[in-house]
């Protein structure tokens, strides 16, 4: 279902989403297009808070806006910064819990590409079944 036209449009994409970021506070703008297994596709740009806790990343706003659009099985997630910076701990989580072999395309604006799976991002995951054996007599 991937071919380098969808790969193309992704990384446009999620670009073009960086350019949409609310960034006031650290101007570090990312953006990130999800692929969804059904062929949808849901963009995402950090959005920034005062309140830094508050604030919510690219990845994340991508995906959840899938899952709640009832889509929870993802093919590839592109996310897009200035230097290629790779997604921090709490997407990497996220992206995990739902395709923890989904790959993770990484840009920067040079067009120099780096391409992970999630669990490769995120070795040693804490994942549902971890809950599951743990609630087990």
């Amino acid at each position: 279902m991937l071919n380098e036209e969808i790969i193309q449009d992704l990384v446009s994409r999620a670009i073009a989403a960086r350019q949409r970021a609310y960034v006031p506070y650290s101007n570090f703008a990312v953006g990130a297009a999800l692929f969804t297994e059904s062929g949808q596709i849901y963009t995402g740009c950090n959005i920034e808070n005062a309140s830094y806790g508050m604030t919510v990343c690219a990845e994340r706003v991508a995906i959840l806006k899938a899952v709640s659009e009832g889509e929870t099985e993802f093919a590839l997630l592109v996310v897009a910064t200035e230097i290629g910076a790779s997604p921090c701990g709490a997407c990497r989580q996220v992206m995990v819990e739902f395709a923890p072999e989904m790959p993770v395309m990484i840009v920067d604006l040079a067009g120099n590409i780096t391409t992970r799976s999630a669990a490769q991002l995120l070795p040693l995951a804490f994942l549902p079944r971890h809950l599951q054996e743990a609630a087990r007599p």
